[in-house]
């Protein structure tokens, strides 16, 4: 019998290669037809291995999602980057790789991630998501999300509506 072990635990600086994997490939999985090509590539090329490592060791909030040490998925989360939102916690990024979602995963990195932040003294919090990514924006809703903003990102040329999530 094999046995594997899931855990989700803070970023290590040696995950920093299989963070940018995960990055790279739930980006072109959730993005892809929604940001405009060129410009989705130039968004994942920013994000390699060195940019994480970097973010690893500036101590940014970041939990991993680890099957036996091949990272499956990932969230950052920290202070809300909108004061002017009554919201003092948010979510960053969560990012499952495809070949896990759909698996209960995101729900449990979701929740790793929310108990970290109120235990760090934010016990609301916002996640945003662009308003075409339908898998994103429903499972913000299951989780119990209400939607406070609508905001406008550009990309290149072409502006995307994004959502703001709140969580209480």
């Amino acid at each position: 019998m094999v046995q594997t072990t899931i855990t989700i635990r803070e970023a290590r600086e040696s995950d920093a290669q299989g963070i940018a994997e995960v990055h790279d490939a739930a980006w072109r999985h959730a993005y892809s037809g929604i940001i405009p090509g060129r410009e989705l590539e130039r968004l994942i090329a920013r994000r390699g291995p060195k940019w994480w490592h970097s973010a690893i060791i500036r101590g940014s909030r970041l939990l991993v999602l680890d099957f036996d040490e091949v990272i499956g998925g990932y969230a950052s989360y920290g202070r809300n980057r909108v004061p002017s939102m009554d919201y003092g916690g948010e979510i960053f990024e969560l990012y499952i790789a495809p070949e896990f979602q759909g698996l209960g995963f995101g729900r449990r990195v979701f929740s790793a991630a929310r108990k970290d932040l109120a235990e760090h003294g934010y016990t609301s919090f916002l996640v945003w998501a662009l308003a075409d990514n339908d898998s994103a924006t429903g499972f913000y809703r299951q989780l119990g999300g209400k939607i406070v903003r609508r905001a406008y990102e550009r990309f290149g040329s072409e502006l995307r509506e994004r959502i703001a999530f709140a969580f209480e």
